[in-house]
């Protein structure tokens, strides 16, 4: 009797695997209008996309509820953010890439690189925990260290905190927080927040600035 060959996964169906991974929290369920939003996708090619995924066994499908990766799906999920996280960090520290243009980089390359390129880069980078942005790299066996953090916007005016990690979805977000020095492990006094959600100002390398809320969700801190 013929062995059973393994199904081939398309770059498609890992780009699929990864967005439900990000959006879910925890074990939850994902929608797939969340789903579609994040693949910039209609609505009817998701669940095209999620029933071949629920056919291959690496999502559950619940019909009008959403969906989440099963086991098979979150490791296949789980190896291709570590390749993207490895390469930003080896786009950033070893060819010199700012940090708002190795994401877009990155995605072009993490389907496409061997286990060995992989295992070469992770040891020239000396087996890293975190890319640039702050987000875990996950290891080599699937396990990823998801540290407690909360949203910059939610503190409260007057603590001391610590950026952890920054949100890589939006180059110009990047830009403008390099430009003022907001990066991972930078410390943060909350100086004032204006009233009718105005600006949060936060002292940075002893210089305040202004945050509107839109920049302030997507940094992540250390919480009191």
């Amino acid at each position: 009797m013929a062995a059973k060959t393994a199904p081939v996964i398309s770059r498609a169906m890992e780009d699929y695997l990864k967005a439900i991974y990000e959006l879910a929290a925890g074990d939850s369920l994902v929608t797939t209008s969340r789903v579609a939003a994040a693949m910039s996708c209609r609505p009817a090619s998701v669940t095209n996309m999620v029933q071949r995924l629920s056919d291959l066994k690496l999502v559950e499908y619940q019909r009008y509820k959403g969906v989440r990766l099963t086991p098979a799906g979150t490791r296949i999920a789980l190896e291709i953010i570590r390749h993207h996280r490895l390469l930003e960090l080896y786009l950033s520290e070893v060819l010199g890439y700012t940090w708002d243009k190795v994401h877009e980089e990155a995605d072009l390359l993490e389907h496409v690189i061997s286990e060995e390129f992989e295992e070469k880069i992770d040891q020239a980078l000396g087996y890293p925990r975190k890319d640039p942005h702050g987000d875990p790299i996950p290891t080599k066996k699937g396990e990823i260290d998801l540290e407690r953090v909360g949203r910059l916007w939610d503190m409260v005016a007057g603590q001391e905190t610590r950026v952890r990690r920054v949100s890589d979805k939006d180059p110009n977000v990047l830009r403008h927080l390099g430009s003022i020095g907001i990066f991972p492990d930078v410390k943060l006094d909350l100086v004032r927040r204006d009233p009718f959600n105005g600006p949060l100002y936060v002292r940075v390398n002893g210089v305040e600035h202004g945050l509107s809320e839109e920049l302030a969700r997507q940094i992540f801190v250390s919480l009191p």
